[in-house]
């Protein structure tokens, strides 16, 4: 399913940049997650999140949340959600850094995938941040495309869109879910 693995081996001068919905926890598609009973990890993913956590030096999630710019659910909400997705992974033996949100309903909004305000913003959060030691993995083609402006190794989760052919400009790799893609790259360690 993968045609392009990391040259480099990964640890902890490298990034990880992680889309929120479809990939951490599970998408209420054609709607949104407006409050934390809503929410629900995808199988594997806080086992995952524990394993990458062992790997990558900063964990960030970049996310749209175009639903608080449309009046939808408030920011508190989401900084709620945000808080207790933390917490969680935390309690898991995992780790998020940060998380960040864009939530403009303007295409055009620095912010918003994929354009690359959130990753600009993690690096004054973070200087030691390296985009070309930093990984992107999303379920959309704006976090692919996010991930390559920024000259990020991407990987797509196909739990909202078929695979893609490969080899593809915006995608290096692809997986079922985060659980496969940190299962995979943990045996990758683990060898190399």
């Amino acid at each position: 399913m993968n045609t392009f693995t990391i040259q480099a081996p990964i640890d902890r001068s490298w990034t990880l940049f992680l889309d929120r919905d479809g990939v951490i926890n599970v998408e209420n598609v054609g709607s949104y997650i407006t409050d934390w009973n809503e929410f629900e990890f995808c199988e594997g993913a806080l086992e995952a999140l524990k394993q990458l956590s062992e790997v990558f030096g900063h964990i960030v999630v970049v996310s749209n949340q175009r639903g608080v710019g449309r009046g939808i659910m408030s920011l508190d909400s989401l900084k709620e959600i945000s808080a207790n997705m933390v917490q969680a992974v935390e309690a898991a033996g995992g780790r998020i850094d940060k998380a960040y949100a864009a939530t403009s309903v303007h295409e055009d909004d620095r912010n918003r995938k994929p354009n690359t305000g959130m990753a600009l913003q993690a690096r004054e959060d973070f200087p030691m941040i390296d985009f070309r030691k930093s990984v992107m993995v999303g379920n959309a083609m704006p976090d692919m495309e996010f991930g390559k402006r920024m000259a990020m190794h991407t990987v797509f989760i196909t739990t909202k869109h078929e695979p893609v052919l490969l080899p593809h400009d915006l995608v290096d790799e692809q997986y079922p879910s985060l659980y496969a893609w940190a299962t995979t790259l943990k045996a990758a360690e683990m060898v190399g």
